[in-house]
């Protein structure tokens, strides 16, 4: 049995994460002691390194919280996670066009700010962001 302190050293994470996966039950409310200190077996330490790998890879905590769902009632398939990380691939490359697009709209302006650089007009104020 682990307190938080210890646990949040080992993973690198700040107890208040710990508390905050609690609350929103992303882990179990773990076991405490008489002093009401809370005390986490090697189990859920595990839960708590899948949650931070499947952060890492980009997954919000409502689809971490979606297949620990399946993975609690022994229905984590292949297929399901299948399912789960082409979603995430396909809003990935939504949202890479999405910023392309938004690239693509801020370049001609930067360019035009960039030619007033020079303007004769000390206090010329800059238009660009106002045309259509």
């Amino acid at each position: 049995m682990f307190q938080v302190g210890e646990v949040s050293r080992r993973l690198g994470l700040n107890p208040q994460t710990l508390y905050f996966y609690e609350r929103i039950k992303l882990i179990p409310s773990p076991q405490r002691t008489v002093a009401g200190y809370r005390l986490y077996t090697q189990e859920d330490i595990e839960r708590i390194v899948f949650i931070t790998r499947a952060k890492s890879l980009g997954l919000s905590l409502e689809e971490i919280k979606d297949i620990l769902v399946l993975k609690d009632g022994g229905e984590l398939t292949c297929q399901a996670v299948y399912d789960r990380l082409s979603q995430k691939i396909q809003d990935i490359q939504e949202n890479i066009h999405k910023l392309q697009t938004l690239h693509d709209e801020l370049l001609p302006l930067l360019e035009q700010c960039h030619r007033n650089f020079d303007h004769p007009d000390p206090t010329h104020q800059c238009i660009v962001l106002e045309k259509d």
